[in-house]
């Protein structure tokens, strides 16, 4: 077998909060694919970085009285806890906001403007007059001007699945300030996707030929598809600059404007790798390099496909680097049918399940028992977790040794057997002596199409057919009765041949099994004292070897520990909402005077009507008396008060001499008084006054 290089990426988890059960999905594949290459005797990496740059970041941050660079570096060190708490074999995790990344970033702008690739232009761009910064995409919400769905991202349609620039929306509101966004002059840098057409036709219909002579296509059909669609549509060339304040790298010779974060995030693979080359002393260009013949894959979620399929490969062809070999997109993960829910407590988070006592492994095993290589969405069903994990991981697979170890222990002093003798007579008992030879010899034969199946991410189908030969050896121990031929004289060589035939099919069963559930197969080999298993070595017998006492390997899920992650995700919501900041506070503003306080007229409001706003998840409509007159005011406190007929009658604060503000939904008049913490998912709270208040009256 020809050794191939191989270099493995899954997708960057943004640097804005721990991981869940969704980026475990696809870091699990990735997982997977990874070890199965290495126990073939591959030279593979996997790496991976946080996504850390950006608007978002830099408001969280802020928000929070902290630099962006302590936030994402609080974020990475709870990214590594989660990934290494699910047995992730990254081989290097990093950050994009390395020295490494800055070099690589510029040094494939410079290529790119080198090769006539970049242009620049005057564009308008939605600006926040209250925030006083130009809008990200995803900063700016309003209707699709597609299908008119309302409250969608200013760069795409969650909806129709539509892509449009952000002054496109209909009716348009910052999602920082709420205010209108008001249009603004900006020089901007492009690169001229539009160009690149022929070269992605060719390349996103095209294959790699392997170095064992394998064609390797660089989509999957279904990707394809999507592809010809939006090459066909026509390629818009695509902004790759945002100006200041960003929290990001500036584009050299361009002070005051900074890469876009989907420039250098995927360029973050390379840094990755370039940070783990420098470590292990390998050279890097070798495996970037244009005629390169080491391979390159991307693990991701379909939803970034537009990103990893069209912008990074032209990206690369035209900076003078390689291609990826392989993009590998999967669906989303879905909870009991239904998309993951805070409410329901089913929005798992990756620390949430483990600190409720759940095995990673159990999840690995259910997770790959669901996955294939095609698009598509995969459930996450409780109980079928439940029955799965106990019924195959327990009952069929490591119930053969549990079956079989402790007479070897017992009874033999831990020695197997030196040979098996398939013609052996049977002493009149009627059993088949030849069934166990056949049973190892079928599971020996399936190596090389399981081996496949792991190649071609059909990971259901390897387990599926793991687990049919797992049923085989159980029967074969139901025919054999080792706890009774353990009663029989006469029967020592019988039984220490029978048991030796199981311990090796659990050995060999193991050998299939280790990339997903890697910690309980280092579990066997100290069991059966060998080294690391290799795929290879399901081409041999474990024969005359003194092997240890068995350690139990894996124990039954009790269903009670589902509705304990269950209520704990339903508590982790509620505390988000409820509990005051622990470790963190909102700065104190800028010091002021009692003259600037005094202007300020705070005044006492009745709520006469409260309604939700059509159209909006964030507003709720009040009509406020405040003594001399009636008030319309929009306030931003929908999800803390979802029952607004509660607040009619009930005393408020409010800024009465704000000057109006012009909404989609209408004029405020004003603004109501609220206590928050650090962030809105910490709760918003009214603030009230005492009985014999009356309308109008000030504060202060």
């Amino acid at each position: 077998m020809t050794k191939r290089k191989i270099l493995v990426t899954s997708a960057l988890p943004y640097a804005n909060a721990g991981l869940h059960l969704g980026h475990m999905l696809e870091q699990i594949q990735t997982d997977i694919w990874v070890r199965f290459q290495k126990m073939r005797g591959h030279e593979c990496y996997y790496v991976c970085a946080d996504d850390t740059h950006g608007a978002p970041i830099m408001l969280a941050a802020e928000k929070r009285g902290i630099t962006p660079e302590q936030l994402v570096n609080e974020v990475r060190e709870l990214h590594v806890a989660d990934s290494q708490g699910f047995l992730i074999g990254h081989d290097n995790y990093y950050s994009t906001n390395s020295p490494e990344n800055k070099a690589l970033a510029e040094q494939v702008y410079l290529a790119l403007k080198a090769d006539d690739k970049i242009a620049c232009r005057t564009i308008e761009q939605l600006f926040d007059p209250e925030k006083q910064m130009f809008l990200p995409d995803r900063f700016v919400k309003g209707e699709c001007p597609k299908c008119s769905a309302k409250d969608q991202y200013g760069d795409n349609c969650e909806v129709c699945g539509a892509t449009y620039a952000p002054t496109e929306l209909k009716n348009p509101y910052s999602a920082v300030s709420g205010a209108k966004p008001v249009l603004k002059t900006s020089e901007h840098y492009f690169f001229r996707l539009g160009e690149c057409a022929d070269f992605l036709k060719q390349w996103t219909s095209g294959s790699s030929k392997l170095s064992d002579g394998v064609e390797q296509p660089h989509l999957q059909p279904e990707s394809l598809n999507k592809m010809n669609e939006w090459i066909g549509g026509g390629l818009q060339d695509w902004d790759i600059s945002r100006d200041a304040p960003y929290f990001g790298f500036e584009i050299p010779g361009a002070p005051g404007k900074y890469f876009y974060v989907w420039l250098d995030a995927p360029i973050g693979y390379m840094a990755s790798f370039k940070n783990l080359c420098e470590r292990l002393n390998l050279n890097f260009d070798e495996w970037f390099a244009k005629d390169s013949q080491t391979e390159m894959y991307h693990f991701i979620g379909k939803d970034i496909l537009y990103f990893h399929a069209l912008f990074w490969p032209a990206m690369l062809n035209y900076s003078g680097l390689r291609a990826p070999t392989g993009v590998f997109a999967h669906g989303f993960l879905t909870v009991d049918g239904q998309k993951m829910s805070k409410s329901r407590g089913t929005f798992i988070q990756a620390k949430s399940y483990l600190d409720c006592g759940l095995n990673p492994e159990w999840m690995r095993y259910y997770i790959a028992a669901k996955l294939n290589g095609r698009i598509e969405d995969i459930d996450l069903n409780l109980n079928d977790f439940v029955a799965r994990v106990n019924s195959d991981l327990v009952g069929k697979f490591v119930n053969i040794a549990s079956r079989s170890a402790g007479f070897i222990a017992k009874r033999f002093d831990g020695q197997l057997a030196a040979i098996l003798n398939p013609d052996k007579d049977d002493l009149g008992t009627g059993l088949n002596l030849d069934l166990g030879t056949q049973v190892l010899g079928e599971i020996q034969r399936e190596a090389d199409s399981i081996a496949a199946m792991y190649e071609a991410r059909e990971y259901a189908n390897a387990l599926r057919r793991i687990m049919t030969l797992a049923d085989q050896v159980n029967f074969y121990v139901d025919q054999n009765k080792p706890w009774e031929l353990a009663k029989q004289e006469g029967q020592d060589a019988r039984l220490q041949e029978v048991c030796t035939v199981l311990i090796n099919a659990f050995r060999l069963l193991t050998i299939y099994l280790k990339p997903v559930l890697p910690k309980l197969a280092e579990g066997v080999e100290a069991f059966l004292d060998v080294a690391p298993l290799s795929w290879s070595d399901a081409q041999t017998l474990l024969l005359g070897k003194k092997i240890n006492a068995y350690q139990h390997l894996m124990q039954r899920i009790d269903p009670a520990l589902i509705d304990k992650l269950i209520e704990a995700n339903k508590q982790n919501m509620q505390a988000t909402q409820d509990a005051p900041a622990a470790a963190a506070h909102e700065p104190l503003a800028e010091t002021i005077k009692i003259d600037d306080f005094a202007k300020v007229d705070l005044r006492v409001g009745k709520v006469l009507e409260c309604n939700f706003v059509e159209g909006s998840d964030k507003l709720l409509q009040f009509k406020v008396d405040l003594g001399f007159e009636t008030r319309n005011i929009f306030s931003g406190i929908r999800k803390a008060y979802q029952e607004p007929e509660k607040l009619v009658g009930r005393h408020v604060i409010v800024v009465a001499n704000l000057a109006e503000r012009k909404m989609r939904f209408g004029v405020s008049q004003g603004m109501i008084v609220c206590a928050s913490g650090v962030d809105d998912s910490e709760g918003l709270f009214l603030l009230d006054a005492d009985a014999g208040v009356k309308p109008g009256m000030r504060v202060g």
